[in-house]
């Protein structure tokens, strides 16, 4: 088995065969000896995420550990989400317009198969490629207008999520000055608040909720952030920063965020009532 780099999932399949051996009665040194590994480090490896276990291996240790058939699938689910192979392919398409962080979250979001967020701008997947555009230039991220040209591209590929076979759901609450902020132009406002609708009209996986200024303070004051749910284990909360990407996935941080976006559901205006909120700002502000 071939030491790896961490990944999240490579760190949840570790977190739970660590819960499996404690379950079992196992304490690392004896757990390491039944499954014929080189001793505690070579389990340390394992249960932290940095190193690849085969399928083989996984036998081991579901013999070892007496696992259910039950959690089997699951464990089996998280190996599969944690396998180095797995990796969406726009990283060979557009590597170099990506950083090791948000190779990360491409991979993430390539698996996940339900986002939910708080956002100040219109979400990646749901942008039009000149709102796209004009966001890039304003970050003033990218030195030269080929790399602004390649990561707008990159964003327009993300898209596909919301087409392919098995679509991502997303959950998207937008504060009202994702609306209001002029991006760009009136006019590129207008094609993209059109892009929202039509969007939440063709595709019954996308939902999403305005929260207006009138509902005051509110549960997500600290700022955007979304998470992401997938096949097996838990979810993960991803925040952005200026400078950095943090993916959090304790339960109890996991937890804050779900319930931040139980009550900015609550507060917000519901499908219909949105569509018409955003009809009406077309017509007011970008006609």
């Amino acid at each position: 088995m071939a030491e790896a780099r961490p990944n999240v999932h490579r760190r949840r399949l570790g977190s739970a065969l660590r819960s499996l051996r404690i379950a079992a009665g196992y304490s690392m040194e004896e757990a390491a000896e039944s499954l014929g590994l080189s001793g505690k480090p070579a389990l340390s490896k394992i249960e932290n995420g940095k190193q690849r276990v085969s399928g083989l291996g996984l036998t081991a240790f579901f013999q070892v550990y007496k696992v259910s058939e039950e959690a089997k699938c699951k464990i089996k689910t998280l190996a599969s989400l944690a396998a180095s192979g797995k990796r969406t392919n726009l990283l060979d398409e557009y590597g170099d317009a990506i950083s090791d962080e948000f190779a990360e979250f491409l991979n993430l979001e390539s698996m996940a198969t339900k986002a939910e967020s708080y956002l100040n701008l219109v979400p990646g997947l749901l942008q039009t490629k000149e709102y796209a555009r004009a966001i890039v230039e304003s970050s003033k991220k990218w030195p030269s207008q080929r790399e602004v040209n390649h990561f707008v591209d990159l964003r327009m590929a993300r898209q596909v999520a919301l087409t392919r076979e098995d679509p991502i759901s997303l959950g998207c609450i937008l504060d009202e000055a994702a609306l209001r902020r002029v991006v760009g132009s009136p006019e590129i406002m207008r094609e993209q608040l059109l892009r929202l609708l039509n969007a939440t009209e063709k595709h019954p996986h996308v939902t999403i909720q305005v929260l207006p200024f009138a509902i005051g303070g509110h549960a997500g004051s600290d700022g955007s952030f979304q998470v992401l749910h997938f096949p097996a284990g838990p979810p993960v909360a991803i925040v952005e920063t200026m400078t950095t990407t943090a993916y959090l996935e304790e339960d109890r941080v996991i937890g804050r965020y779900e319930t931040a976006l139980g009550h900015l559901r609550t507060q917000a205006l519901d499908g219909p009532a949105s569509r018409r909120f955003i009809h009406e700002m077309i017509k007011d502000c970008y006609s």
